[in-house]
């Protein structure tokens, strides 16, 4: 197998699951349970969108495409704006912080 996954790119594909796995989970428990503004079509939109390009990008990381470091881009600017509305909500700090890291190594595969 020619494809070699740095460091940096598994450390990013781990944040991109793992940023998968909140996004949805959250969205689909805590935001369905707490309704309100946690249930406001712009924000869980936005969810679900992180959600799916997280997933992306980590399985074109995982199966080596080139196109990964425009996924990786759109990911990060997907991840730091979900980040500032999770926060912007309140009550959902796991998202925030799984959303920025993500952002952060997704802006370094990206680069």
């Amino acid at each position: 197998m020619h494809h070699h996954q740095s460091p940096e790119m598994k450390t990013c594909i781990d944040n991109c699951l793992a940023c998968y796995r909140e996004c949805l989970s959250t969205a689909m428990n805590h935001c369905l349970e707490m309704g309100g503004k946690h249930t406001e079509p712009a924000h869980f939109k936005l969810m679900m969108a992180c959600a799916e390009i997280c997933r992306t990008s980590a399985h074109f990381m995982l199966i080596g495409s080139e196109h990964h470091k425009h996924v990786c881009r759109e990911c990060a600017e997907i991840c730091a704006q979900c980040a500032e509305d999770c926060k912007r909500i309140g009550d959902m700090e796991s998202c925030v912080a799984a959303c920025r890291r993500c952002a952060e190594s997704c802006t370094k595969m990206a680069a």
